[in-house]
């Protein structure tokens, strides 16, 4: 499996403190927050690699083992937004690969997004609460 970054020019990505990215796509103003753990995939995806290259490098950036069914489900994941693209579709389903994720003591790669209107309508309504 091949896998690199979608066209991201455009993008803007911050990096807290903890490792994890906000990435924002002003053409389709939609807000990406990646956890450590999706961070570390997205940062080993910026050039053209394989599955077992952004093992190696998710590893070396969070400092703890990083299998290839835990990078491939956080491929899954950025693919799922358009954030990367591969070459092929994995063997393995999501619901397979559940009870190989269970227990390897890391945070699960998490990669989620909202509009920009979403996020002013969730904030307008956060403001209104008394």
């Amino acid at each position: 499996m091949r896998v690199e970054r979608t066209n991201s020019n455009g993008l803007r990505v911050d990096e807290l403190p903890d490792g994890s990215k906000v990435i924002v796509d002003p053409k389709s103003e939609t807000v990406f927050a990646l956890n450590a753990t999706a961070g570390a995939a997205w940062d080993a995806c910026s050039h053209p690699t394989t599955l077992s290259q952004v093992a190696k490098d998710m590893q070396r950036s969070i400092g703890k083992k990083i299998s290839e069914e835990v990078a491939l489900e956080a491929i899954l994941q950025l693919q799922e937004k358009n954030l990367v693209t591969s070459d092929s579709s994995p063997d393995l389903t999501r619901r397979a690969m559940l009870p190989i994720l269970t227990g390897i003591g890391i945070a699960l790669p998490v990669v989620a997004s909202l509009t920009l209107m979403q996020q002013r309508a969730h904030a307008a309504f956060i403001h209104s609460k008394p």
